[in-house]
């Protein structure tokens, strides 16, 4: 198919484009910074509407990958966050159904849930899409507002699937050889320092396996729920401890149900993405950790 990823030099962009490439598809990336190399991409900024026109007329797309926007909370004042968000999903998400496009999806978040807040209690664990979402601050609250923006769209597309996945704690493929992850740490910190890693509930997804997801809503509309929502986790947690015993020493208010993930199971649960579109995320952090980095933190 013509695909559209919008967002597409960002850290998870990179690998959705990289992933749609190799299975296929003929990708254009758009973003306001340059494209990658290697890709056939266009620089513009999606909230004008001339540029925006432009870019859905010589694209052409038959599906739109939207990843565009503000990446990660507090980056931004919060009115630009929930602004930028918000007006660039209804933006791309309703060109997309303007032109034509057969499937679209955005980019949401699990900040969605609304954790790290002393108030916060989940209602079971591990999180799914059934669970409430409580979002407590901007980004997360912008997130909400795609979710939204996705099922108002969904309720009145007659060409267009339109559904959100919720990429985890994205790692990119450099970062587990050392490079510096979004929160400014690198991963053998954040396997170090539990603390660290308790603030996204110890939850993460390669860009790769997360690219893998997003090419399958697109390749199989027929499978998926128009407005439907699927978490994009691995299945382990990042953490070297049993995460039954971590998660309530730093988030106390999750005790009550700590004890279902004593299976070593996620805190967060992507069993819809697999049931619905066979997703199996491959890559853990056990095997794409270095491995002399791995058995150093092991010894510990």
């Amino acid at each position: 198919m013509r695909v559209l990823v919008t967002g597409g030099s960002g850290r998870l962009g990179r690998s959705v484009v990289a992933t749609l490439t190799e299975r296929g598809h003929t990708v254009t990336s758009v973003d306001t910074a340059p494209t990658p190399p290697g890709t056939d991409g266009m620089t513009a900024d999606l909230l004008v509407a001339a540029e925006r026109e432009d870019v859905f007329t010589r694209a052409r797309p038959e599906a739109v990958v939207h990843l565009a926007g503000i990446a990660v909370p507090f980056a931004s004042p919060d009115l630009d966050t929930i602004s930028v968000n918000a007006r660039l999903a209804w933006a791309v998400l309703s060109s997309a159904e303007a032109h034509g496009a057969r499937s679209a999806v955005a980019a949401s978040s699990p900040t969605v849930y609304g954790y790290n807040t002393p108030s916060w209690q989940p209602s079971y664990l591990p999180l799914d899409e059934e669970h409430p979402v409580r979002p407590w601050h901007a980004y997360g609250l912008s997130k909400a507002f795609i979710e939204q923006t996705v099922a108002a769209l969904a309720r009145t597309a007659r060409t267009c699937t339109m559904t959100c996945v919720r990429p985890g704690y994205v790692v990119a493929p450099e970062e587990w050889e050392g490079a510096v992850t979004q929160q400014g740490h690198t991963i053998a910190e954040r396997l170090a320092d539990p603390e660290l890693a308790a603030t996204s509930l110890f939850n993460y997804v390669d860009a790769r396996d997360a690219g893998e997801l997003f090419a399958l809503v697109i390749e199989n509309p027929d499978r998926v729920t128009g407005g439907q929502v699927f978490n994009a986790m691995a299945a382990d947690p990042l953490a070297l401890g049993p995460v039954d015993a971590l998660l309530p020493k730093y988030h106390p208010t999750t005790a009550e149900h700590a004890a279902a993930l004593a299976d070593g199971s996620a805190v967060f649960s992507s069993r819809a993405a697999r049931e619905a579109l066979g997703w199996n995320p491959t890559r853990t952090w056990r095997e794409q950790v270095p491995a002399d980095v791995r058995d150093e933190l092991e010894r510990r």
